[in-house]
């Protein structure tokens, strides 16, 4: 009989993990963490002494464990594909983190899978989870700035460390990839599926050959614009502005806020502004919420999360195609 408690493995010991997904996982009253896996065996050991979980030498052999139910899978995007297909394969839902892959038939071939074993696989892009996008929504469909002309969307962050994996293009995927897509994200949450790639700069860096910045502009059939920037080489910047032909909408820290941040919604008419503040959200534990709900009452509750993955390495892949590359 299975267990009335969804049991995780943790495929990978990375940051993301230990700082922010598997505590979040741990405060769900229906999951319980079993093991994590590594390539190295003294950071899963660490890993696991600080969640109470058992420590396994090798990512196969927690795929071959018989009391797994599901798998968060934190390793870089580059190599997403072969574990959560093999995961999948061996009967795991899978919570997988952020981009599902980097390309569109990826992304299908992976939904494809997991739909014909009834499988859950959700995509772990907690920024989506978060009340004050909802909030946003609102506003714009009651009027609030007049009818939506264009979007201008910003997500940078300063350098990492030298041996950080998003400076390694065949495993990480370099800006684009990992940061990028938070605000191209944000163009397809408000301007809907139907984007054109305009066009696009990304800048390159020549010694490690990985993306590290670039802009995009992005268009809607009827004209509205999207102006998008992202980076990894610059000051913190994580916001987005919708103006209407009534006034603008401010939202800062809009990809990452912490769990304590109250968010405040800025509203630009002529010479009014208006400030509309919120509660604080878990982005986290919605997304770990809405997970265990598709388990629970079934995969088809993920329809439309999963035709924005796909959509959203559709738009990846065309703003790559339309690029404009300058070296650095």
């Amino acid at each position: 009989m299975p267990s009335p408690r969804l049991r995780f493995g943790v495929l990978g010991a990375a940051d993301i993990a230990l700082r922010r997904t598997v505590p979040a996982l741990l405060a769900h009253p229906d999951v319980t963490v079993v093991a994590v896996s590594s390539r190295d065996t003294a950071r899963a050991a660490r890993f696991a002494a600080a969640f109470g979980c058992e420590a396994v030498p090798g990512h196969q052999a927690l795929l071959d464990r018989d009391d797994i139910d599901a798998l968060y899978v934190p390793l870089p995007v580059m190599v997403h594909t072969p574990w959560v297909e093999a995961a999948l394969l061996r009967g795991r839902h899978v919570l997988v983190e952020k981009p599902l892959t980097a390309t569109r038939s990826g992304a299908e071939d992976l939904i494809a899978l997991a739909r014909s074993r009834g499988l859950v696989l959700m995509e772990n892009f907690t920024s989506l989870h978060h009340a004050q996008h909802g909030t946003v929504t609102d506003l714009l469909r009651d009027g609030t700035i007049g009818e939506l002309r264009s979007l201008s969307a910003a997500f940078t962050i300063p350098p990492k460390p030298e041996g950080d994996i998003r400076y390694q293009p065949d495993v990480g995927g370099g800006a684009l990839l990992d940061i990028g897509i938070y605000p191209l994200r944000a163009a397809l949450h408000f301007l809907g599926p139907d984007l054109h790639a305009a066009g696009a700069v990304l800048r390159r860096e020549r010694r490690r050959n990985v993306v590290v910045s670039g802009h995009v502009l992005l268009t809607t059939p009827h004209g509205v614009a999207a102006e998008l920037a992202f980076g990894m080489e610059h000051a913190y910047r994580s916001e987005y502005t919708l103006f209407g032909t009534a006034g603008r909408l401010r939202l800062d820290r809009a990809f990452t806020p912490p769990e304590t941040h109250r968010p405040r919604v800025e509203i630009h008419r002529q010479d009014a502004l208006d400030i509309v503040d919120l509660p604080p959200d878990a982005q986290f534990a919605n997304l770990v919420r809405d997970f265990v709900l598709a388990v629970r009452e079934g995969p088809g509750r993920l329809t439309q999360h999963h035709a924005d993955a796909v959509r959203q390495a559709d738009l990846v892949e065309r703003v790559m195609a339309v690029a404009r590359v300058r070296w650095c």
